[in-house]
């Protein structure tokens, strides 16, 4: 069996939805498949939620009124039959009846993760119909009965392996299994979602627990590049990259995937490909475990970075003064990015600013503090294990005519990152292509 996952804008029309279930079947084959909600929708719920937090509820109906009129639309050129356009209309009007009744509640936390799950449900409810319409033998399998986190909001796959099963046995044997990306069940019972990665977490999970041939994630790019398109010309889709790899490009900016969201995929060894529904027969990229090419594969930015440096002597010969210093930073629960050090200071990257000040006031007590922000993380992917040679040096050499304001190299087998200014950020994507890629 493949997992096929198609996100918001491969199911943003009834064309664009119909294309989606051609995809799915036209090779007869089984599929287990994952919709994101509409593209926009989730956006127009998020608004939603914010305008009712607000006491703003003339906005929130707006907003409410506006998305209603699009999928009766929307309704009107998917199906064929007044039958099935009335059962889905019904379902549909229950979700937007249900949403405008939260226009009268206090929000809350559950209730906002309630609102943002309605996208879901109505773009598969959606598709259900159609592919019912058409004669197709599928399924609906809610991702409330077998999608749940635990301890931490990491999802329990114990539970989603023992729940999917039970329902693939009762359900028996069809063509198409269907169901919800993004949103669960939470160790509480509550309506919640997956978070980081999304619908692609969700296929990952499903094709790790299903032990499946493959897990397709569609959208409306031909695979990775090589580099950031928006910023460079002539950029290639690389054909095929290891786990490790594309988790290093998907953490230092390559937007198509979430780092965390392949992983359960690469401990099953179960192959991720990413495909184009507007290029369906366009090869895409395919992750595994294989490393199959050495060199650099492809280059990443990762934008609005801070770069924060501590310089002490009592970090001469002291053990747990870097211990100390990391401290800080679990304390107030803020990530780092890149690390250097030397005998007396040390330089580290964040992106998220939240508690930057109290971290500089606690830092401030070890050491003088250097901050410099509007940074950028420039990283460079591939197998350069420390057996290659000449790696880092091209690196270095392509970037020898502006300044560097940190290198990063040994952390990984797969990955130098440099940090240059925002400013600079264009220029040095332009020059690390032009040398590595030629």
């Amino acid at each position: 069996m493949k997992i096929m996952k198609f996100g918001g804008t491969s199911v943003g029309s009834p064309e664009r939805m119909k294309d989606v279930v051609r995809l799915v079947t036209e090779s007869g084959e089984q599929r287990f498949v994952v919709l994101s909600a509409m593209s926009g929708t989730t956006n127009n719920l998020v608004e939603i939620a914010d305008y009712i937090s607000k006491n703003n509820i003339e906005s929130a109906l707006n907003v409410l009124t506006h998305l209603r009129h699009k999928y009766a639309k929307h309704l009107q050129t998917l199906y064929a039959t007044d039958k099935v356009r009335k059962v889905v209309a019904d379902y549909l009007a229950e979700r937007f009846d249900w949403l405008r009744s939260c226009c009268a509640q206090p929000m809350t936390p559950v209730l906002e993760r309630e609102i943002l799950a309605q996208g879901e449900l109505m773009s598969t409810h959606m598709v259900i119909g159609y592919m019912e319409e058409q004669g197709i033998d599928a399924v609906l399998v809610p991702a409330f009965d077998f999608m749940r986190t635990g301890q931490h909001a990491e999802p329990d796959q114990r539970h989603i392996r023992t729940a999917l099963s039970a329902i693939l046995e009762k359900e028996g044997q069809h063509q198409v299994y269907l169901t919800q990306g993004f949103i669960c069940i939470n160790k509480d019972g509550e309506i919640d979602n997956l978070q980081r990665g999304g619908s692609d977490y969700t296929a990952c999970l499903i094709g790790a627990v299903l032990k499946a041939e493959e897990i397709q994630i569609w959208t409306d790019i031909d695979g990775m590049h090589n580099n950031d398109p928006r910023f460079v010309e002539n950029t290639k889709p690389v054909r095929h990259i290891s786990f490790e790899e594309a988790a290093e490009l998907a953490y230092f900016g390559a937007k198509i995937l979430h780092p965390t969201c392949i992983q359960p995929a690469r401990y099953a060894n179960v192959p991720v490909r990413l495909l184009n529904t507007l290029d369906p027969q366009a090869p895409g990229t395919l992750i595994n475990n294989a490393t199959e090419e050495i060199g650099v594969k492809a280059i990443a930015a990762k934008d609005n970075i801070t770069a924060i440096k501590v310089i002490s002597s009592r970090m001469l010969l002291a053990s747990g003064f870097l211990a100390r210093i990391f401290q800080v930073f679990d304390e107030h629960d803020t990530s780092i990015d890149m690390v250097t050090t030397s005998e007396v200071g040390v330089s580290l990257t964040i992106d998220d600013t939240t508690h930057l000040e109290p971290i500089l006031d606690d830092l401030r007590k070890l050491g003088f503090v250097q901050v410099d922000t509007d940074q950028c993380i420039i990283c460079v992917v591939g197998d350069m294990t420390a057996e290659q040679h000449g790696y880092c040096a091209q690196v270095l050499n392509a970037l020898k005519e502006k300044p560097v304001r940190m290198i990063c190299y040994g952390g990984s087998d797969h990955n130098v990152s440099v940090l240059v200014s925002m400013e600079q950020k264009q220029w040095a994507l332009q020059q690390l292509s032009k040398h590595l890629f030629g």
